[in-house]
């Protein structure tokens, strides 16, 4: 079974949003500085590319993946993706309430981590799945579902914005360094988590 990997764009400083993030403006102000490097056709993530040559190959790796998992207010600020993140695979949603209104598209929501987890891993097979959005990080990291993560540092101090590993508890999370890359417009770092539950294979 697949393993769940977090990908994400961020400054040196921890900030992978600028100010003032929200619907239609989901990096916020200033926030465009972490993306420099990407663009996309009509906001449809299927069509990111990068001109960094470390950042087309990470985007080809979110390509492979065989599900989606995110949280519900990145979800909402991406404008739901318009219901497919890429290749039409089923996007799992974290929520705390389901809303009245059915997901889009391939998109389904989820009350309970545990499950939201699961049922992604089952979707994807033996393909990874692409976790997105800080909230949901945090709470898959909480919960021992968190496998890897697959950090882009830009090379950036945005000073102020939306933290990655804002509100985390205090205690130590071990991480093992398992590969990095860089370019002169990005390191990038991924990580296997120690933590995760003892029961998953994360070969």
């Amino acid at each position: 079974m697949g393993r769940i990997v977090l990908y994400m764009w961020m400054s040196l400083d921890g900030f992978i949003a600028g100010p003032e993030d929200g619907p239609g403006r989901g990096l916020g102000v200033g926030g465009e500085r972490l993306h420099r490097t990407l663009s996309l056709d009509d906001g449809d993530p299927s069509t990111a590319r990068s001109t960094d040559e470390v950042g087309s190959r990470i985007l080809a790796e979110v390509k492979d993946t065989g599900a989606v998992l995110t949280g519900r207010r990145t979800f909402d600020h991406a404008d739901h993706w318009n219901g497919d993140h890429h290749d039409g695979v089923p996007i799992f949603v974290l929520t705390r309430s389901v809303p009245e209104q059915p997901a889009p598209g391939h998109a389904r929501y989820v009350t309970d981590v545990h499950e939201a987890a699961a049922q992604a891993r089952q979707a994807a097979g033996e393909r990874d799945v692409l976790l997105h959005g800080a909230s949901a990080a945090r709470a898959l990291l909480d919960a021992g579902e968190l496998d890897e993560m697959s950090l882009q540092i830009m090379p950036v101090l945005l000073g102020e914005g939306r933290r990655l590993f804002d509100g985390m508890p205090a205690e130590h999370v071990e991480l093992q360094l398992i590969r990095t890359l860089d370019s002169p417009d990005m390191l990038h770092t991924r990580y296997r988590i120690d933590s995760a539950r003892p029961d998953r294979n994360r070969a």
